[in-house]
């Protein structure tokens, strides 16, 4: 059983402690010298509250909506490849959004198949990058679409650095004997991720089984990265085919400027999300809190915004949504979670957030995050 954390950086320190290094270092990730992944955090501490004394509410909601589908609280799992993490994946991840009444992000590269995450949580959305010709994209679409998915969201942040000023983490191709000879020292120096592995009958096999091609077997990891980076950039007019072509609720992701913001609205997406895909994409891009506020004053009564980017505490999303988000999209503290203990640990994670996020509601005197405006917050000059 897995002991309770109370606060995301917790979480963080024991997925350090119990994943091994290379693993870790995955998670922790980040491009070049780490200026976007640090500012995506540290922007939100440059926001303050004005809270008040009095007049507070006994009862107040949460919830709300994104993309049709309803959610107990304005969070939802952002899509990442946990691949190594856990055993149980992304199927872990799912439960747990589903038990707390909030939708999940299936990542392309994800290490569970669309069907066994649909079947976790019904609300569950599929996440494709440009890959490949566009009948591939057809088929993955078609897909995700036959498994139930309710949504589709397409990430779009192309500028990447293979470079990172503390080290890249050392992954290999497939888990192989030479790979568990090499890798050996840091599985038994960690005998708690081992033992989950062990106890699962598995091993990380590192493929994609969400870019298998008709008739074909699932590709590497990298392989399917190295089929993303060499196929050529889309046009607007390509994004604007294949929200055609899904006919359903869109996201957009990736979003840092006004101008792509409008772009979206024009070619009839249903949401963006704001974001710099972690620090993992043009380092020295600003915190996503810092680009929503101009994002959202542009587009926000035409198109859903949301945020996605150094979220760590409930007080961080009603920021988010007092500068006009709808929700907001979690990455790397899920993670934590899930490396720390499981679904029951995503669990954690997100009651961590829930409670912060009412915590704050009550002390600026709302009764419903879609009360939350700018007169909420204190914001340095």
């Amino acid at each position: 059983m897995t002991a309770w954390f109370e606060t995301v950086a917790e979480a963080q320190r024991r997925a350090e402690k119990r994943l091994p290094p290379s693993v870790y270092a995955a998670l922790r990730a980040g491009s070049e010298r780490g200026i976007t992944v640090a500012d995506n955090t540290a922007a939100f501490g440059e926001l303050g509250f004005a809270p008040h004394v009095a007049g507070l509410k006994d009862d107040r909601d949460l919830s709300t909506t994104l993309m049709g589908q309803q959610l107990s609280f304005p969070v939802m799992i952002s899509p990442t490849g946990v691949q190594a993490v856990h055993p149980d994946g992304e199927i872990a991840a799912a439960r747990a959004a589903a038990s707390r009444g909030i939708s999940m992000g299936l990542s392309l590269f994800a290490s569970k198949p669309i069907e066994d995450v649909v079947a976790a949580n019904p609300q569950t959305f599929f996440q494709l990058h440009w890959v490949g010709s566009r009948e591939f994209l057809l088929h993955m679409m078609n897909r995700a679409r036959s498994a139930g998915a309710v949504g589709l969201i397409l990430t779009m942040d192309w500028s990447f650095s293979e470079g990172r000023d503390w080290g890249s983490p050392s992954i290999p191709e497939k888990v192989d004997l030479r790979t568990m000879i090499r890798f050996a020292p840091e599985a038994l120096s960690h005998p708690r991720w081992l033992g989950r592995w062990v106890r699962s009958g598995a091993i990380p096999d590192l493929t994609a089984p969400n870019l298998t091609p008709p008739g074909g077997v699932a590709p590497t990891f990298f392989g399917a990265y190295r089929e993303w980076m060499s196929t050529p950039l889309p046009s607007w007019d390509d994004i604007a085919w294949l929200r055609e072509q899904w006919g359903g609720p869109f996201m957009l992701k990736g979003i840092s400027r006004v101008d792509d913001a409008r772009r979206a609205v024009d070619i009839g997406c249903t949401a963006i999300s704001v974001s710099n895909h972690g620090g993992n994409n043009l380092d020295g891009t600003p915190a996503s809190i810092r680009v929503l506020p101009a994002i959202a004053d542009a587009v926000g009564d035409r198109i859903e915004v949301t945020l996605d980017g150094g979220v760590r505490r409930g007080s961080d999303v009603a920021k988010a949504l007092a500068l006009g988000a709808r929700a907001v999209l979690i990455g790397r503290a899920y993670l934590w979670g899930l490396a720390a203990g499981g679904q029951a640990g995503v669990e954690n994670v997100l009651d961590i957030l829930r409670g912060g996020l009412d915590s704050a509601v009550l002390g600026l005197g709302r009764a419903s995050v879609h009360e939350l405006d700018r007169s909420d917050l204190v914001v340095r000059s």
